[in-house]
């Protein structure tokens, strides 16, 4: 299956311009792809066999409004609105004159003389079952203006349902940038997703990209993580195997009053099929453990300065190492860091008040270490790079990488390889080398606490089995994500909570052991994000 790419204005252009010239592909033959892939989604999505029975062929209200730019965008639009003409449906456009482009104008008059009807800008639109946002393409930014900004009003006031191309028009499809969008059901994109398809979220309603035919996407842009990319990472089973096989956990975390933290990583380390968990906590978080948990091991510790007997065995028994949930801040948790850094030689996982500790602390030892901070905690571990954050969460995500990484030893540098995950819309994975992962699954049910402390507990269970630890870290999100969809699908958002995230595991396991394929010229469909 061909990757995802996540691209920004600039990538897209480059790689339109490389199907043209080097691949060459000649323009036209991509806008008929697009064109023909969108009517096909078009007339599956609200077609007579649709789940609206109201949609009849030729009937009343399966007309269809497109409006349409000067620049290719509009020539797909006219593509569209051809194709659809050809398949018996009621088509009008809306134009916004201007200059146009020559494939635009080509396909404008194409669809002009197949009897598409051409609205007059004053006059009232008539009953369509869904509106076509064709006004502007990947490279537009700020408000629309003029015979655009027109169209676009006009779009907002129908009331029937929008499908944009490429994306909504008002929606900087770089930065996520809101301009007075133009709010679509579905966007219909073509390739590979753009970053604001992403960051704007909330505009762009389902997401479908198509296959139009560019050639494989450069390997240094950021992938897109899916269902079937995630299911062939996750590590198997064998007939023969023991608990040791499955790998062993150990979470440092649970001070006094903070069970819970530590409780979820491990229990979701559990869930994710790790054969050994060990928790390393404050007595009293060890007694919680112990009556509610008998599957996790327990480590009574102090949590800090220094590592006492019991917790160095622990860090050497360990196929993998969480730190951070419920460990509490203050010195000595600071120095606790940087001893089980400095001790440890497997994968670490450093989440929440691990996060907190500050950079040089972060930085020593020579294991390979996935962090997974939110905004306020990159900020706190990353201070310098804050003011990027706000402007470029994905040159952000990876600068950190390479900062963690950046010891003053060469050595320790190549061995302390890092990965950060930082946590968002969408959730970004970025090592310091290889490939940057983009996961934009979940809702806002993940906006409790405790769900982070489950990431953790995923991503140290697949360390534990061997994963490199970026892609450890994505599958991780990937199915915090999915499962959080599951859960809320059955629960909604606002009365799902951790628990009953881990309880829709079992499904997407289900699932995930029977993916399928997307049916060409489609690559990839995500749902609007559950709000309800």
């Amino acid at each position: 299956m061909m990757a995802i790419p996540v691209l920004d204005a600039q990538q897209a252009a480059a790689w339109d311009e490389r199907a043209r010239v080097t691949a060459k592909i000649p323009s036209r033959v991509l806008m008929e792809s697009a064109g023909r892939g969108i009517a096909h989604v078009i007339g599956r999505e609200f077609g007579a066999d649709s789940r609206n029975p109201r949609l009849k062929p030729g009937g009343p209200g399966a007309g269809v409004i497109l409006a349409c730019g000067p620049g290719n965008n509009g020539g797909d639009g006219w593509v569209v609105a051809r194709a659809l003409k050809a398949a018996g449906r009621p088509v009008w456009a809306a134009d916004a004159g201007g200059k146009r482009s020559p494939d635009c104008a080509a396909n404008r008059a194409l669809a002009l003389a197949s009897g598409v009807e051409l609205l007059d800008p004053d006059e009232a639109w008539p009953e369509a079952a869904v509106l076509v946002d064709a006004l502007l393409g990947t490279g537009a930014s700020g408000a629309p203006r003029g015979a655009v900004g027109a169209l676009a009003a006009r779009l907002k006031q129908h009331g029937a349902p929008v499908v944009a191309v490429d994306g909504p028009t008002g929606l900087d499809l770089s930065t996520g940038a809101a301009s007075e969008p133009v709010p679509a059901v579905l966007t219909v994109t073509f390739g590979g997703l753009r970053r604001g398809h992403l960051l704007g979220r909330e505009w762009c309603g389902q997401l479908v990209v198509l296959d139009i035919g560019f050639p494989f996407p450069d390997r240094a842009w950021p992938r897109f993580v899916e269902d079937c990319l995630a299911a062939s990472w996750l590590p198997g089973f064998a007939v023969h195997m023991h608990k040791g096989d499955r790998g062993r956990v150990l979470v440092i975390g649970g001070d006094h009053g903070m069970a819970g933290a530590g409780l979820h990583a491990a229990r979701a380390a559990l869930e994710a099929g790790a054969g050994l968990v060990k928790l390393a906590a404050h007595q009293a978080s060890v007694a919680a453990a112990q009556a509610t948990l008998p599957d996790v091991l327990t480590v009574a510790t102090s949590l800090g300065p220094q590592l006492e007997p019991e917790l160095e065995a622990a860090i050497a028994w360990a196929d993998a190492l969480i730190l951070g949930p419920g460990l509490g801040r203050g010195e000595e948790r600071t120095q606790l860091v940087r001893a089980v850094l400095e001790a440890a030689d497997r994968p670490v996982v450093l989440d929440a008040d691990a996060l907190q500790v500050g950079l040089d602390q972060l930085r020593q030892g020579r294991s390979p270490r996935v962090l997974t901070p939110h905004a306020g905690e990159f900020h706190a571990a990353f201070p310098k790079l804050a003011k990027l954050l706000d402007t470029d969460r994905f040159t952000a995500a990876r600068q950190a990488a390479d900062l963690v990484a950046g010891s003053a030893s060469s050595a320790a540098a190549a061995a302390a390889s890092a990965v950060v995950l930082l946590k968002g819309v969408p959730t970004i994975v970025a090592p310091t080398k290889g490939t940057t992962y983009v996961i934009g699954s979940g809702n806002p049910a993940l906006a409790t606490g405790g769900s982070g402390d489950l990431l953790a507990g995923f991503i140290g269970a697949f360390l534990a089995r061997g994963l490199a630890p970026a892609e450890a870290a994505a599958a991780g999100a990937q199915v915090l994500g999915r499962a959080a969809d599951l859960a809320a699908a059955q629960l909604t958002v606002r009365a799902t909570r951790p628990a009953d995230v881990l309880a829709a595991l079992p499904e997407l396991w289900r699932r995930w052991a029977e993916v399928t394929l997307p049916t060409p010229p489609v690559l990839l469909e995500l749902d609007a994000p559950l709000l309800v």
